[in-house]
């Protein structure tokens, strides 16, 4: 309900209204070539992740449901990669741009989300001082953590659009950053927090002869954080990119005009 309520109030805004997010498009970071390009990359990026997480990570770790969490992200990374060599292809992702941004959203998140996270999770699995119930009570505080990180930043995101800070010239851009930096205060509030509980607990479960793995452990849930704080953005875009035509592009590559 809460999500039909956003989504209903977002329709009432204008193409203006979203004009800063054309940034990414514009400079040309995201048009359809250099999105195939990274869809590619993609494909090595996940297999090399996936080899990392259930074959060195997960080698001895204790977390349970091992074998169900391996087959259901072998699927979903099977059939990401399908997806993005398929729409890595001009005469396939020209004809459906809005689907491909989508695409370039799962795998990021995969790669930056999913299998940081698991790696994590498997390596602090891993050590002699870790039980089950503690290594599932961590998991399930990291994700609520994870939760609260990604509705804070769509709020933050959210009040913002209202207020048109989105709006081309809306104010000067250093006015602009000011506000910003202070609306991204209660998300790094929760974020900063998160990684304390992080350390404090990968630096009571780790052996100080494995400081390589704990550094690691904590670098990849940051990781879990980071992607958690950037997807609003993500799925904004997409959200723009389904309603209006000046954030797709024409088949020689410049961006269309609404009109």
């Amino acid at each position: 309900m809460v999500g039909m309520g956003v989504f209903l109030v977002l329709n009432k805004l204008e193409v203006d209204d979203f004009a800063v997010l054309k940034a990414p498009l514009e400079s040309g970071r995201q048009s359809p070539d250099s999105l195939a390009l990274a869809l590619l990359l993609s494909v090595f990026l996940q297999s090399l992740m996936y080899y990392l997480t259930y074959y060195v990570a997960a080698e001895s770790t204790i977390f349970p449901y091992l074998e169900q969490i391996q087959t259901i992200h072998f699927w979903i990374t099977a059939g990401l990669i399908i997806l993005s060599v398929l729409y890595a292809i001009p005469a396939v992702f020209k004809r459906s741009q809005r689907i491909q941004y989508l695409l370039s959203i799962l795998t990021i998140q995969n790669i930056g989300t999913g299998f940081c996270y698991l790696i994590a999770l498997f390596l602090i699995g891993e050590q002699e001082e870790v039980t089950v119930e503690s290594l599932l009570i961590f998991t399930k505080v990291t994700l609520i953590i994870g939760v609260l990180i990604f509705m804070a930043t769509s709020i933050r995101f959210y009040i913002l659009l209202m207020k048109g800070q989105y709006r081309a010239g809306s104010k000067k851009e250093a006015m602009r950053e000011k506000f910003e930096m202070k609306s991204y205060l209660p998300a790094v509030i929760i974020g900063s927090t998160g990684l304390v509980f992080v350390i404090q607990y990968v630096v009571r479960t780790f052996s100080w002869w494995d400081l390589e793995m704990m550094f690691v452990a904590i670098m990849f849930i940051g990781v879990f954080f980071t992607m958690l704080f950037v997807l609003p953005e993500q799925l904004v875009i997409l959200y723009c990119k389904f309603r209006f035509k000046s954030f797709n592009f024409d088949r020689n590559g410049y961006l269309k005009s609404e009109d």
